[in-house]
């Protein structure tokens, strides 16, 4: 794959449905490119294969027919599947089906890559049939033959998108090396280096391939979202995606929520929100991760991949397949504010009983049908898990596909560390991962959100039309505002149209539309829609010229108000009211000390890896697309006791992160000071009889109540002001109260 191709993710762009039964061309354009030339987003202005043996499982269930049109993805999880297993189609009759599908016209195909040597290595029942050390068979069984079929001529006008080795390097980070969740298996596999190098080896020689298009798995905000684990996943990928071969050239970007359950947006509360003066974080579902749902993962998971070295015009996809929650047990609001756990889990939107629970989900719906460009940052939701496709068994099933029984897909399980020890939620009667799962097929049907409209009483009442249509504009830009229409269920969302031509959809009551001509008339009107996908009448039409060119905004927005902080004795979490602006407000810039430390597009930001019983000054300030800066809104937080400090180069944060009453993990941050150490020592005492059972990222002793933890051999370098950490699991009886920590180092 050429290093000087342009990839620039069109965030502008119009949110296309996919289907294969009508292939819509970018709606900004008024041509569509041809699908052999490389576009910045696969997924615009193209049709997306569906599956014709999928389609039909899925029409012979009852109701089944109103998804069976849907795009999703061809799972490549063995070598036999390449031809065809049981009689059934292989990956060329696939291929070939999707060129007849296209009819010469931009055509997604999607295609999972998933068959490591020894893959998945925390699971059972999704584990395959090549051994750990089974690498030179992964690359000439597996990975040669797909790509020569793939680099096929007769494909060379398919836009190719592959999904590469879900949950597989994810593992080599949280369970692996010494992690409280570690496994044997896991811990094989890191060492042999053969995910890396297997990885490697797949986007290289995939992404050899001009219009194939690879997307790595990038796990999920309940797996990785908490800071221990993000950051190291992201240098786990790019350790891989630079084996073997292979460049970051080799990345068109990153897939998250892959075949699992996690809600696309928590509409009822956000990560900045408190009760009480307690975050939502330190509730037992947030449990002190840094996001709450997969769209806001994700677009953090780009930036920090962005800084971390990968093109700044990778993309990210979402699977939603089955993360729509709906039906009668769908929180209309957000929970009572007598405790913080009670009101997450009243207004929550996943209702599983654990983030970490992912096999055969009960309660869980078809989520947002597959559409491209959906959202800023967000190249397409996409159905990669095909809906009625069990996750594993839910008892032991001989079989001779390598597939084990894992007892998160047994009903009756309580639990293990991975999920705080709380119930599988899993389905009873589950078949064979992999294998049509029709009960489920079902209730993913029933609770569907957006609703599907079929079975009982349907939904025909349509919205009613936006009113009051407004317009600021400059000469490349136009923001327009409305008011809310209403309708006899809810409105889901509003389509935009300039000129007749859909350009966009949004769940807010404003938009803006970019890459306009100065001194230009545009022509706009907008259209409410529900979940039943009834379709308001348009608005009345508003026309607007564009401003001449070289017309420079120079108005700022208005300052944040009512800036706010809660704090834990190592961050600071930050909340403000809403700037307007009179074209619009882009972002917030977030000072600490007068320096800059973020930006964030929300009005929450959260300052983490400070310093306990420590004051920090904070100011933020609001900015607009011409660069304008608002005047600054000032908080003091000082953060909370509840940690040791050494006068010697360093500092330690301690944080229980889940505590099941007999037992606990924590997590300790080492904090360097102003110049850069060589080595680190945290000691502390504890008060009560906790025991360090398994620690990881470094050396412990314990001598009855008194813990000395010594860095290990690669993470004892911290530069000046940098972080290193360590976590634990333990166990006690009685009280578990937080220590006081003592960090020495050596410069």
């Amino acid at each position: 794959m050429s290093s000087n191709l342009t990839r620039r993710l069109r965030t502008a762009a119009a949110a296309v449905v996919l289907s294969a039964a009508t292939v819509v061309p970018l709606a900004m354009s008024t041509t569509a490119a041809h699908a052999a030339t490389r576009v910045d987003n696969p997924f615009v202005g193209a049709g997306v294969y569906v599956n014709p043996e999928w389609s039909a499982k899925a029409a012979a269930e009852p109701g089944g027919s109103a998804v069976s049109n849907q795009p999703t993805a061809v799972w490549m999880d063995r070598i036999a599947a390449i031809n065809g297993v049981n009689g059934g189609m292989g990956l060329r009759d696939h291929l070939n089906a999707a060129v007849q599908q296209a009819a010469g016209k931009p055509y997604v195909f999607q295609v999972v890559i998933y068959d490591l040597p020894g893959r998945d290595c925390a699971a059972l029942a999704s584990n395959g049939e090549l051994g750990p050390t089974d690498l030179p068979r992964y690359k000439s069984e597996f990975i040669d033959p797909i790509a020569a079929i793939l680099a096929d001529p007769a494909y060379a006008n398919l836009r190719i998108v592959t999904t590469v080795e879900i949950d597989s390097l994810p593992n080599l980070v949280t369970n692996a090396g010494g992690t409280a969740t570690a496994t044997a298996n896991c811990d094989v596999m890191k060492a042999n280096g053969n995910y890396i190098n297997g990885v490697g080896y797949a986007l290289a020689k995939l992404g050899a391939i001009p219009n194939v298009y690879n997307y790595v798995d990038a796990g999920h905000h309940g797996w990785l979202g908490w800071d221990s684990n993000l950051q190291p996943a992201i240098d786990t990928i790019k350790q891989a995606a630079t084996a073997s071969g292979s460049t970051v050239n080799n990345v068109q970007g990153f897939i998250v929520n892959t075949a699992n359950y996690s809600a696309l947006h928590e509409t009822n509360f956000t990560v900045g929100d408190s009760v009480n003066g307690t975050s939502v974080r330190q509730s037992k579902w947030v449990d002190w991760n840094q996001y709450v749902d997969e769209a806001s993962y994700a677009k953090a998971w780009r930036t920090k991949a962005i800084a971390s070295g990968f093109n700044s015009n990778i993309g990210m996809l979402i699977d939603t397949s089955r993360n729509g929650w709906g039906g009668a047990n769908r929180p209309t609001g957000p929970g009572p504010k007598t405790s913080v756990d009670a009101y997450v889990d009243g207004g929550r939107i996943d209702r599983r009983f654990q983030t970490g629970n992912w096999c055969n989900q009960s309660g869980a719906g078809l989520g947002e049908r597959p559409k491209a460009a959906p959202e800023d940052g967000i190249a397409a939701y996409v159905w990669v898990k095909p809906p009625g496709e069990s996750d594993g068994a839910s008892q032991a099933i001989a079989n001779d596909e390598g597939k084990g029984f894992d007892r998160m897909c047994d009903p009756t399980y309580t639990g293990n560390p991975r999920n705080n020890n709380n119930m599988s939620g899993a389905l009873p009667n589950a078949p064979l991962a992999g294998a049509w799962f029709s009960a489920q097929f079902q209730e993913l049907l029933k609770n569907a959100y957006p609703a599907l409209g079929t079975g009982g009483t349907t939904d025909t009442t349509a919205p009613t039309a936006p009113t009051g249509l407004a317009a600021t504009s400059t000469s490349s830009s136009v923001a327009l505002t409305w008011t809310a229409s209403t309708d006899n269920v809810g409105v889901t969302g509003y389509d935009v149209y300039r000129g007749g031509t859909l350009i966009g959809s949004t769940n807010s009551t404003s938009f803006s539309d970019t890459g306009l001509t100065a001194s230009t008339a545009y022509s706009y009107t907008v259209k409410a829609k529900d979940a039943a996908g009834n379709v308001s009448a348009a608005s009345a039409a508003l026309s607007v010229t564009t401003s001449a060119g070289g017309t420079t905004d120079t108005t700022a927005p208005t300052a944040p108000t009512n800036l706010a902080a809660t704090t834990t004795s190592s961050s600071a979490s930050l909340t403000w009211g809403a700037s307007t602006d009179n074209v619009g407000v882009t972002g917030y810039n977030v000072y600490r000390g007068g320096t800059l430390i973020g930006s964030t597009t929300s009005t929450s930001y959260t300052d983490s890896g400070l310093s306990a019983s420590t004051a920090y000054s904070y100011t933020v300030k609001a900015k607009d697309a011409a660069g304008n800066l608002s005047a600054a809104a000032a908080v003091t937080a000082t953060t909370q006791a509840g940690t040791g400090t050494g006068s010697a180069g360093c500092t330690a944060t301690y944080k229980v992160s889940s505590d099941w009453g007999a037992g606990f993990n924590a997590d300790v941050t080492v904090t360097a000071g102003n110049t850069a150490i060589k080595s680190w020592k945290v000691t502390w005492t504890y008060a009560g009889n906790q025991q360090v059972t398994n620690l990881w990222n470094g050396t412990v002793s314990q001598s009855g109540q008194s813990v000395t933890v010594n860095n290990a051999g690669y993470n004892g370098a911290v530069a000046a002001n940098g972080t290193t950490s360590f976590g634990f699991g333990g166990s006690y009886s009685g009280s578990n109260a937080v220590p006081t920590l003592t960090c020495t180092a050596t410069s």
